[in-house]
């Protein structure tokens, strides 16, 4: 049978890589296994416009608990954002300039009522599912827009300050936003400010690097896990390559849409696999731009579905140019070497502006993610990612994709995998005392 590890951690993202960093330092046997030749899952840093850019998961908090204990524990500070320039927002047809305080003078108000019942919904925001809410867990964001009956000129407007984390109003449910909301005391501008704002100083890679000096588990790179057999006395996790790995427990710290890609026996219940079929519907992507010149600061707003560009601003000055960020709500609008398409849809906004280079790595092309960042369907976020936050036998479920704690985020990753390494740990010591 060979070796025998006390836990297998399948993933080697945010959360896989402090679930097997905080179980090697109780003193477990720990294997992380990862399909991919590098760390960090979503989150990647690579050459991009002359640089190195983040082309994945970005932005953290000082207000993030998980977050701010890794940086301060690791000497690691945060880069602020520029500051803010002028605003355009495409709404009702037309193209409308002005300030921030301009766009969200007709926003906020909007976005208030929109979230206006988050910290009723979600009083306990560590505990999301502490009241009932069935009542708005199928809703989605589209019918909570639609139950507002505002003008088209303001849908826009209200769709487009979305237009940063939401990419499918159809098909997001209003629960996951509604409790993200209430975690930052009900105030949109603070939950938007730690979900796209602040980034790591030198970059993700140098958090990655840091929490791995501190692991000892074995680390089985470019190794593909096809099956979880769960025998009740140990899990055998097969691989891609013909390899069984034998492990008293695993953690599955897969992004939500490649689950479906592991056999995993027994079956896990209804509710799990029902979650795990209907994936997550985030199809969207980061377009990093480089345009030519320091150019004066702007943001952009485009609901996601009306414009190629939905979410754009200046991030920072970089020899003597300018890198600009956009989300964009649908992967396949966008082709990664169409320098003039983007600087094309740039235009409409801003007529001479050039664009020197641009980078894009698809998330949802790439196999072993097939997706980006967690937004959950109706009728899930309290009922299919709590199915699978619960421990099934000898397998257990971490990532940014099923957290209770700010799905989709760095932050929400580093809460599930550290909870995870908790509930093995547990498990694993009472099982010792009982042997």
């Amino acid at each position: 049978m060979g070796e025998v590890f006390d836990v297998a951690v399948i993933g080697a993202g945010m959360a896989g890589i402090i679930a097997a960093r905080d179980l090697s330092e109780k003193g477990y046997k720990v294997v992380l296994l990862e399909a991919r030749g590098r760390l960090g899952g979503r989150t990647y840093m690579d050459h991009a416009c002359g640089g190195i850019l983040e082309l994945g998961g970005g932005y953290v908090h000082w207000t993030q608990p998980h977050v701010w204990s890794e940086l301060q524990r690791h000497g690691i500070s945060l880069d602020p954002p520029m500051e803010e320039g002028k605003n355009y927002w495409l709404a009702d047809g037309a193209v409308h300039t002005g300030s921030s305080d301009k766009f969200y003078a007709t926003a906020m108000p909007l976005l208030e009522r929109l979230f206006s019942d988050s910290r009723a919904r979600f009083p306990m925001p560590f505990i999301p599912t502490a009241i009932d809410n069935t009542e708005i867990e199928k809703e989605s964001i589209e019918d909570r827009i639609n139950s507002l009956n505002i003008s088209s000129y303001e849908r826009d407007v209200l769709e487009g300050a979305l237009s940063g984390v939401v990419h499918s109003y159809k098909d997001h449910g209003i629960a996951q936003l509604l409790h993200a909301v209430a975690t930052y005391f009900g105030n949109f501008a603070a939950f938007f400010e730690t979900a796209g704002t602040w980034s790591i100083q030198g970059g993700t890679k140098g958090l990655i690097h840091a929490i791995m000096a501190e692991s000892t588990a074995k680390l089985l790179l470019s190794t593909p896990v096809t099956s979880i057999t769960d025998e009740g006395s140990r899990v055998i996790v097969g691989t891609q390559d013909g390899q069984q790995i034998h492990a008293r427990k695993t953690i599955v710290a897969l992004p939500l849409n490649t689950i479906g890609d592991v056999q995993i026996t027994p079956m896990l219940p209804v509710m799990a696999r029902s979650m795990i079929a209907e994936m997550n519907p985030t199809m969207a992507g980061k377009l990093w731009i480089r345009v030519r010149g320091e150019i004066e600061p702007f943001s952009i707003y485009a609901p996601a579905g009306k414009y190629p560009l939905n979410a754009a601003r200046t991030e920072k000055y970089f020899d003597g140019d300018t890198l600009v960020l956009c989300m964009c709500s649908d992967d396949a609008s966008i082709r990664g070497q169409d320098r003039l398409g983007v600087q094309a849809a740039l235009r409409k906004f801003i007529p001479n502006i050039e664009v020197v280079d641009i980078a894009y790595h698809s998330w949802v092309g790439d196999e072993y993610s097939k997706g980006g960042w967690m937004m959950n369907r109706p009728g899930f976020f309290t009922t299919g990612a709590v199915e699978l936050r619960r421990p099934h036998g000898n397998i257990h479920f971490a990532g940014s994709d099923v957290s209770a704690s700010e799905p989709g985020s760095i932050e929400g990753a580093l809460s599930s995998g550290a909870q995870a390494a908790r509930d093995v740990s547990i498990k694993l010591t009472k099982q010792k005392l009982q042997s």
